[in-house]
C-alpha cells in the first residue's frame, strides 16, 4: 500500500470471494482506522469479485462517507464492473474502468478565466489553503467527490512543494473556465523532472513522485514543468467539469 497523508492506494490481486474476505475487510477496517480521508482501491489485477466482498466494500465506503470521506476503486476490468453495476455498487462509489482517460482538449490561447485567483501559501498555511481552494471548486459545477478529489490534488503539490522545496514563496494560482478548473502550485526550490528520475523509484525524491502519481489519480491532468521565471517548479492540476 502506498500511504501520503490524505490518500492511501492498495493494490488488490487475484478474486475477490468468501475465500479473501476475511482479509480484505480487516485491511479496510485498518485503513479506516488510520483516519486517511481518501482510499483509492486499484482493481487492475482482479478478475472477479463476488457478492460476499461486494458487501465489504459497500460497508467500507458507507463508513467512509459517515467520517466525511471517499473511498473509490480504479482500474476495474469491464467483467468486474459489470458486477459492481448489478449490485448497484456503483450507485454508492466512485468507480473508474481500466484504461479509461479523459481527454483535456487544449484551451484556445483567446479563451478567457472565467476568474483567476492566487493565493500565497506558507509552510504553516496548507489548511487555510486546502480550504480556500475548496470553497473555490464549489463555485464551478462539480459533484462533491470530484470537489474532494480536487481538493486533495492540491494539498498534494503543495504539501510537495513545501516539504521538498525552500518552503516559503509558494503561488497556488486558480483559474476557473465552464469546462475546467486549473491549479498551478508554483514553488522556489530545485524542483525535479519526473520525466528523468520517474515516478516511485527508490531515490530522494521516490516519495514526492508517489505523490504525483496518486495526483493523477485524483485529476484529470498533471504536468511539471519549470518556473517560467527564477527557479522552482510549477505543478498544473485540470479537472475537467
Amino acid at each position: 500500500m502506498s500511504h501520503e497523508p490524505n490518500i492511501v492506494l492498495v493494490p488488490l490481486a487475484g478474486d475477490l470471494s468468501v475465500r479473501t474476505a476475511s482479509a480484505l475487510k480487516r485491511t479496510l477496517a485498518s485503513l479506516l482506522r488510520s483516519g486517511a480521508p481518501r482510499i483509492v482501491l486499484d482493481m487492475a489485477d482482479v478478475p472477479y469479485v463476488d457478492s460476499t466482498c461486494m458487501a465489504v466494500i459497500f460497508g467500507a465506503v458507507r463508513a467512509m462517507r459517515s467520517k466525511g470521506g471517499l473511498l473509490s476503486l480504479t482500474n476495474v476490468k469491464p467483467a468486474v464492473l459489470r458486477a459492481l453495476r448489478i449490485a448497484r455498487l456503483v450507485d454508492y462509489a466512485s468507480v473508474s474502468v481500466a484504461g479509461a482517460h479523459r481527454e483535456v482538449p487544449e484551451l484556445d490561447v483567446s479563451t478567457l478565466p472565467l476568474w483567476r485567483t492566487t493565493l500565497p501559501v506558507d509552510a504553516d498555511g496548507l489548511q487555510t489553503a486546502r480550504v480556500r481552494i475548496e470553497e473555490l471548486a464549489s463555485r464551478l459545477p462539480f459533484s462533491q467527490d470530484a470537489i474532494f478529489d480536487l481538493t486533495l490534488a492540491a494539498g498534494e503539490a503543495l504539501g510537495n512543494a513545501a516539504d521538498h522545496t525552500c518552503g516559503e514563496g509558494i503561488l497556488a494560482t486558480v483559474s476557473a473556465y465552464r469546462d475546467r478548473m486549473i491549479i498551478e502550485v508554483a514553488d522556489c526550490g530545485r524542483g525535479f523532472d519526473p520525466n528523468v528520475q520517474g515516478i516511485g523509484e527508490t531515490n530522494e525524491d521516490a516519495e514526492r513522485g508517489r505523490g504525483i502519481k496518486l495526483m493523477r489519480l485524483l485529476v484529470d491532468s498533471v504536468t511539471i514543468l519549470p518556473r517560467p521565471a527564477g527557479n522552482g517548479m510549477v505543478v498544473r492540476l485540470v479537472k475537467l467539469v
